[in-house]
């Protein structure tokens, strides 16, 4: 993976992407539904949001972050959807600005964290490049849903990587979340970049591989498209069973998309 400022450039410039799609909607365009179910677009920039703050607590203030997990643990997951609505009532404006703030304040934490330390998070603690990959990762799936409720098509980019990394060392959380046992066999992921390279991970020699576009594979692994609707091939009973199941998110399971839902 990359070093830590590479990965810092990479949000900014995710981040950037997805603003561009926003920043100049009128009031009442982020009222527009996406395909996740009543979430607004201004839901979706509120998530996203909160969500940044949160990593800047866990960043700067592990004590803090401990108090605020154990206040919302009664709650369990509902309160990120809280959360969201909180925030989908703001001003667009006063949103747009508060995601600006956040996110460059998230940048400085992390680039503030010393080289080995392991930040709280609602999952296994992780380090700073673990924290700032996931909010990449994050930032384009609800990008992606930002995009689908506006009808625009995105284009690649090599920050997909990031993505899809996430996706493949996540293997087993799926499978755990279902208490289910992963194989024992690594996979071969084999994918074609946006630039005509191609991505790889796992053993070269693996009997069980999946090969395709890494954006198919992103828009897998973040539940963005029903595995239908992807040019991924698996070879091997376990990897098709995989990308029926794969998740490069923490939490429940998700319910993903339906079939053609794109056409």
């Amino acid at each position: 993976m990359a070093d830590l400022e590479a990965l810092l450039g990479d949000f900014a410039d995710e981040c950037a992407d997805l603003e561009s799609l926003v920043a100049s909607l009128a009031p009442a365009d982020w009222t527009r539904a996406t395909p996740a179910a009543g979430w607004t677009i201004a839901h979706q920039i509120g998530h996203l949001t909160w969500t940044d703050e949160i990593a800047t607590v866990a960043a700067a203030d592990a004590g803090q972050f401990a108090a605020m997990v154990a206040a919302a643990t009664p709650k369990a997951f509902t309160f990120v959807d809280d959360a969201a609505e909180e925030a989908a009532a703001m001003a667009p404006a006063d949103l747009l600005a508060r995601w600006r703030r956040g996110r460059i304040a998230l940048i400085e934490a992390l680039r503030a964290v010393p080289a080995g330390t392991k930040l709280p998070w609602f999952g296994p603690p992780m380090s700073a490049g673990s924290m700032i990959t996931a909010r990449i990762m994050e930032t384009w799936a609800h990008g992606q849903d930002v995009a689908d409720g506006l009808g625009a098509t995105r284009v690649p980019t090599a920050r997909l990587r990031n993505i899809a990394h996430i996706g493949v060392r996540t293997r087993n959380f799926a499978y755990q979340v279902r208490g289910t046992t992963p194989p024992e066999a690594e996979f071969r992921v084999e994918l074609d970049a946006p630039d005509g390279s191609v991505w790889t991970w796992g053993p070269e020699d693996a009997e069980q591989r999946i090969t395709g576009p890494a954006l198919d594979f992103c828009l897998l692994v973040t539940q963005r498209r029903h595995r239908d609707d992807l040019a991924l091939t698996a070879t091997g009973a376990d990897c098709a069973h995989w990308l029926t199941i794969a998740q490069a998110f923490a939490g429940p399971t998700g319910e993903g998309r339906k079939a053609g839902q794109f056409d």
